[in-house]
């Protein structure tokens, strides 16, 4: 059997519990199990047993999990304002790191994070999803073909109620709307247009315990074309983005969901055709292509330079937004994009019930 990488999942809030750990069950053929890290002592004890893993640790006992030598890799899936401090330990002590998005908080995070993986030559990915899932993946082939013209403008909006508390609206988790949702419309742009935005602005409107409710913001990319979003915690759940061509159109909804089958509506010569995307495993495919990475020793895409990009978009956003003043970024080079051959399929998991963890929009 080919040699599986063994993972430490950190973190074992919501999105940890539902999607990560069943995941593993689509990954055997080179990635397994091994570790969970959690503060909850039931949790460690309820969901090792459900799962079969021999080793836990606490938080506290971190360290000491990195220095096992039990574990290959861990999948970081702690609240944003952790990733950094617990992506550096893992990269110092030689571990590699999957990291849930946001990579960090700030661009000084991210390259610290960078500088540490290749200080120690061990591999950082950012858990960007959907650039292994097709619905995406096709659109972006749609674009690169040219069968939409010249692509002018993109739009999105992507909403989904969280509950007072959560740890997405409070400052000190690292909360906040671009962070959370904003980045997967950030992230699509980028990716369709394949390019880096040149100036951004901003609004937020009203206020959820210690973050924004809503935000509005555009993104300008070079030769005069322009994202648009709109995003909120306290609207119903919507999940879509459009890119309008000179030679016609392409609607993505839902778009970001991993629960739900995914659909295309593509308009050409005044044609509309729908396609659907069946539903499947999203994170599986993370933990393949990571897995095959670090076996073969090739840097993972997305990795740091993909997770520095959207931080630094976010970041410049929330400045517009404090200022009132749209905001100019930076020359930023980006080598690769997000393609249809980086797809990978597995099939979809049952949801799991889960322990001491809540939905965003509350309830398990």
């Amino acid at each position: 059997m080919r040699k599986q990488i063994r993972y430490a999942v950190v973190g074992l809030g919501h999105i940890a519990q539902v999607a990560v750990l069943p995941a593993f069950a689509n990954a055997r053929r080179n990635s397994r199990l091994a570790g969970l890290v959690s503060g909850d002592a039931l949790k460690r004890a309820e969901l090792a047993k459900k799962y079969g893993v021999e080793r836990t640790w606490s938080y506290e006992e971190y360290d000491a999990c990195l220095k096992s030598g039990e574990i290959d890799a861990v999948y970081i899936a702690l609240p944003n304002s952790l990733h950094h401090e617990y992506a550096l330990r893992a990269a110092q002590a030689g571990i590699h790191v999957l990291c849930e998005k946001p990579m960090a908080l700030t661009e000084d995070q991210c390259l610290r994070m960078q500088q540490a993986a290749r200080d120690r030559k061990v591999r950082l990915m950012v858990g960007y999803r959907l650039h292994f899932e097709r619905a995406n993946l096709e659109a972006i082939e749609v674009l690169r073909s040219g069968r939409l013209g010249e692509p002018r403008l993109f739009s999105s909006t992507f909403c989904t109620p969280v509950e007072p508390g959560n740890i997405r609206v409070r400052r000190d988790t690292g909360g906040g709307v671009l962070y959370d949702i904003g980045i997967y419309c950030i992230n699509a742009a980028r990716s369709l247009f394949r390019a880096e935005p040149v100036e951004v602005q901003a609004s937020t409107a009203g206020a959820l315990d210690e973050v924004e409710e809503a935000v509005a913001g555009w993104l300008r990319f070079p030769g005069d074309r322009l994202a648009s979003f709109s995003c909120s915690f306290r609207a119903a759940k919507v999940s879509e983005y459009r890119v309008a061509g000179t030679k016609g159109d392409l609607c993505v909804e839902p778009a970001y969901d991993y629960a739900r089958p995914l659909k295309h509506r593509l308009t050409l010569d005044g044609e509309t055709r729908e396609r659907r995307y069946a539903k499947r495993d999203q994170f599986a495919p993370e933990l393949l292509y990571f897995s095959d990475c670090i076996l073969i020793n090739r840097e993972p895409e997305p990795g740091a330079e993909e997770g520095l990009a959207d931080v630094r978009v976010i970041r410049a956003l929330y400045r517009s937004a404090e200022s009132g003043a749209s905001v100019e970024l930076e020359p930023f080079e980006r080598r690769e994009r997000p393609s249809l051959e980086q797809e990978i399929r597995r099939p979809p998991i049952d949801k799991p019930e889960v322990i001491h963890a809540r939905a965003p929009s509350g309830g398990s």
